[in-house]
């Protein structure tokens, strides 16, 4: 754009008067300040106006946190009153504590009556044994505050059918599959709750992996519902931000929670076993007559001692959990009871409560390629990240124990807890 210059709009001549001289520079001035207007307000539409400063104030995160419940829960549980420290083993402590306070106070859960309970319906077969995370919940479910017995002030809905029972029976798989489906197509039928998101408020729970199986079914249990299951491999279909990681908790232990004890610890790793995985079979092979690892071929024999595995994990620093025929091993819970350091080493495993405790804080994740250099990777961790993560490892126990009646920050309470979480996404 060219801006005119003052004197092409002079005025000359010597018989102009006074007043005309001064109409002209009147009119000049106006107009060199229309221009000069104008070309200001082009320039800026050119130019973005700046970002205006935000001052991010720090939120104090505290280290630690104590339970002021006065009396004792609704669970029957007495109540918690030394502090827990939270800064070493939660991703975001602050977060889950208020959280977990809002959960406790306002979710709900609506169970189907449906179903006879001595048959496949309602009730476990028994809490007791490697599937005894399935039973303990469908127990916990009825003794806890989170029950409701109204279906309109439900969160979520759960699904109670237990393919513990059916395996227990001897119900084949292909049976298993039918009697899900038509469980299933019996509560769509008979209530309205289901067809508002196409189950995705709706739950269910198994911890033995042809219960996984069982459900698959049905697509729209896969696709839609929350699945709380025991072999959380997410190469197979298991959905991190939508399912849950039951962990498989071997109860009632043979012996007290271990910890505050590294001292008693001088064996490096321990692991025995059945070879029932790839991972397995390389474990033994690689390490299995080695003089710092005490890796065994074949499970302890009760015949050389009593409880004699139980207390190798007392002597252990790192006790090494491969993969079975699932991802997931009840040997992970066992190590952390036991106070000794779970080496993961399962690829495609997602965690249980991954998205709450940061895991990295009590135990080691390995690649299954990882183990042809494990003893160098264990002997590489200093002595004193080893007694970090022991101590971390402590504070983690009381969430992966089941209870009845359940307690708090149980492994109950995590399991509802992550379903808590997953309800907010839901809309209908």
């Amino acid at each position: 754009m060219t801006i005119v210059k003052p004197s092409q709009f002079s005025f000359s001549g010597g018989g102009s008067s006074p007043l005309c001289s001064l109409k002209g520079s009147l009119l000049t001035v106006a107009i060199l300040t229309f221009v000069s207007l104008f070309y200001l307000s082009l320039n800026s539409m050119r130019t973005s106006p700046p970002s205006p400063v935000i001052v991010v104030t720090p939120i104090h995160v505290p280290h630690t946190f104590v339970n002021e419940d006065k009396t004792d829960n609704d669970d029957g549980a007495a109540p918690t009153t030394e502090e827990d420290t939270y800064s070493d083993v939660y991703h975001s402590p602050e977060a889950f504590r208020l959280n977990y306070a809002e959960m406790e106070k306002r979710f709900k859960v609506y169970i189907y009556p449906d179903g006879d309970p001595n048959t496949f319906y309602q009730t476990p077969r028994k809490v007791t044994g490697k599937y005894a995370s399935e039973g303990y919940f469908f127990q916990n479910i009825r003794e806890s505050r989170f029950r409701t017995l109204d279906p309109d002030e439900a969160d979520l809905f759960f699904i109670p059918i237990s393919c513990h029972k059916m395996r227990g029976k001897g119900t084949s798989y292909e049976n298993m599959t039918v009697i899900v489906q038509n469980y299933v197509d019996g509560l769509i039928a008979k209530y309205p709750y289901w067809n508002r998101t196409l189950g995705a408020d709706h739950f269910f729970v198994t911890c033995h992996d042809v219960g996984v199986r069982a459900f698959e079914g049905s697509p729209l249990l896969i696709k839609n519902t929350i699945r709380v299951v025991c072999s959380p491999s997410y190469n197979v279909g298991f959905i991190p931000h939508k399912d849950v990681a039951l962990p498989q908790v071997l109860q009632p232990f043979a012996l007290p929670a271990g910890g505050n004890d590294v001292e008693n610890r001088t064996t490096l790793g321990f692991w025995a076993g059945h070879r029932n995985s790839k991972i397995r079979v390389i474990l033994a092979r690689v390490w299995e007559n080695d003089t710092e690892l005490d890796i065994s071929n074949n499970r302890i024999n009760r015949a050389t001692g009593h409880l004699v595995y139980q207390k190798r994990f007392y002597r252990t620093k790192f006790c090494i959990c491969p993969g079975g025929s699932q991802v997931n091993s009840a040997r992970i819970t066992d190590s952390i009871h036991y106070g000794c350091i779970p080496v993961i080493l399962s690829d495609y495993y997602d965690l249980p409560f991954n998205d709450i405790l940061n895991w990295r804080k009590f135990a080691v994740a390995l690649r299954e390629q990882d183990v042809y250099n494990l003893k160098q990777i264990l002997k590489n961790i200093p002595h004193s990240e080893f007694v970090s993560l022991h101590n971390n490892l402590v504070k983690v126990q009381k969430h992966f124990q089941w209870n009845s009646p359940p307690v708090k920050f149980d492994a109950f309470h995590m399991i509802m807890y992550e379903l808590w979480l997953r309800h907010h996404v839901i809309k209908y």
